[in-house]
């Protein structure tokens, strides 16, 4: 306990390493080419000379092809603190990638200049994910700098692409290096939390996205008749996919809602007069599925929907996925789910909750692989909004939690 008094000492009296940190990352943004911008490699190039200037030397690169970027890579970069032993990893996966800023006259502040105040660092990507990239950081150091070793082998882990789907962060990592994970690691992602640091996710629903394309007959308003109403069609469509939520409807307490959603959402315009009956719509729709019900399950049950609706108004309907996603939990019971519970009530002194969520994390990639994940952080929840922050002792309380993980 005396080493461990000694790192959390360290971690609270160096937090001004984690605000430095901060500050050097938010003023290069790192965006997908998806929003405009040219990737991580600049940002990434950013924290690895930090992080050696800092004396975390051990770095190694996974990077993925990405012919979009400049320099043609998306940047994997490994940062590992040897262990006394070789029977599992810590991992603290954090992703450098951050959204754009959006509507800049919401922001109180320059968003790509960390700027603290009141005990917040404010600025974007400072809590998404920052915030747990720098907790990861400072735990890290806290060995470093003070020559502790761990009781385990400490894996920092820098990703690319987690903001636009991950097939160039995780989504690369655990197809081309799997090697990398072992069954028995622990591994934590602070990309998700409270203010209180409570909850514990370990288990997502399963994300079905749908875009159904209609295809009737346009015709005259006044003449019906001579058509095949794609958007009447639609309509009845939409309502009976809706209905699912009656059919797949089983509860669970650990989610909010506690229930299956079918949802529509886009709806793509048609026709450009009142008086023109259309031939053809497009409408989608937003599936959060518990994970108790496969998405097989659901897809022919669609498939039964969009059957009958075909017959009765005469129309073709053409079925897409845009984006689909499913994973089995993680225990509760997990090592890293229990150990991880332990330390959050060592270090913050509260009992935590552990939960599922509807929306989508990169556990699910680690999950699908039969490696347990969780996610987990103390934050204020500002991700993509404007005037994000983080609060600086989050950063220094997180840090403590992961510095136990690695020295009991």
């Amino acid at each position: 306990m005396d080493e461990l008094n000694q790192l959390k000492e360290f971690i609270f009296d160096n937090t001004e390493l984690a605000v430095d940190l901060e500050k050097s990352l938010t003023c290069v943004p790192a965006l997908a080419p998806e929003n405009g911008g040219d990737g991580e490699s600049k940002k990434c190039a950013v924290l690895e000379q930090w992080l050696k200037a800092n004396g975390i030397k051990n770095l190694e690169h996974f990077d993925a092809p990405d012919s979009r970027v400049g320099g043609g890579l998306r940047p994997n970069l490994v940062a590992t603190i040897p262990g006394n032993l070789d029977d599992y990893n810590i991992w603290i996966c954090a992703h450098m990638d951050v959204v754009p800023a959006g509507e800049l006259s919401l922001w109180n502040t320059d968003p790509w200049q960390a700027v603290v105040k009141d005990g917040k660092i404010f600025g974007r990507g400072v809590e998404d994910n920052q915030q747990g990239l720098c907790s990861g950081v400072l735990a890290a150091l806290s060995f470093v700098k003070q020559h502790i070793l761990p009781e385990h082998t400490i894996k920092l882990l820098f990703m690319a692409d987690e903001e636009v789907g991950s097939n160039y962060g995780m989504g690369w990592l655990v197809k081309n290096h799997p090697e990398l994970f072992g069954k028995n690691d622990r591994i934590l992602i602070p990309d998700g939390g409270d203010p209180e640091g409570k909850t514990i996710e370990i288990a997502e629903k399963n994300l079905l996205w749908l875009k159904f394309h209609t295809v009737g007959k346009q015709s005259h308003g006044s003449r019906p008749d001579q058509g095949r109403n794609a958007k009447l069609a639609a309509c009845d469509l939409a309502m009976r996919v809706n209905a699912l939520e009656k059919k797949f409807d089983r509860r669970d307490p650990m989610f909010e809602p506690d229930r299956s959603t079918f949802q529509p959402t886009m709806q793509n315009a048609n026709v450009s007069g009142v008086n023109i009956i259309p031939g053809d719509d497009v409408l989608c729709f937003d599936c959060r599925i518990l994970p108790c019900y496969g998405l097989d399950e659901v897809r022919a049950e669609v498939s039964e929907i969009v059957s009958e609706i075909e017959k009765q108004y005469d129309v073709k309907i053409e079925v897409s996925e845009p984006q689909s996603a499913q994973s089995p939990a993680t225990s509760k019971d997990s090592p890293v789910a229990k150990e991880l519970a332990s330390a959050i009530e060592a270090v913050h002194g509260i009992e935590p909750k552990f939960i599922g969520i509807g929306g989508g994390t990169v556990a699910a990639e680690l999950r699908n692989m039969g490696i347990d994940a969780v996610v987990w952080s103390t934050m204020d929840e500002l991700c993509h909004q404007p005037n994000e922050y983080c609060i600086i002792d989050n950063i220094a309380k997180d840090a403590a939690t992961i510095a136990w993980l690695a020295i009991v």
